[in-house]
């Protein structure tokens, strides 16, 4: 079995880095979602384009936001768990 504190600290494990899923059903959601994006680009003047596109970057920062807090509190309740079945193994 790795260690993962060494895989970490050596660069093997990279947390931020995941994998995209590239099932049939997650690439034809991004091709709709692109094509919506575009229809709707289209259709808009020049400022409402420009507003469109800093909503997204708006949407993409909440976004990474809202995952790096999801990544901290997993960590953290993985991390109270251990610590929970350590302090069982000195009762036993």
């Amino acid at each position: 079995m790795k260690n993962i504190l060494r895989s970490l600290f050596n660069g093997k494990i990279i947390p931020w880095e995941r994998r995209a899923p590239q099932s049939k059903e997650h690439l034809e959601i991004l091709r709709k979602i692109e094509a919506e994006e575009r229809y709707f680009m289209e259709k808009m003047s020049l400022d409402d384009c420009q507003r469109f596109q800093a909503l997204s970057e708006l949407h993409l920062n909440l976004w990474a936001s809202e995952e790096e807090n999801i990544f901290s509190y997993g960590f953290s309740l993985g991390s109270l768990l251990i610590l929970d079945v350590i302090e069982e193994m000195k009762i036993i």
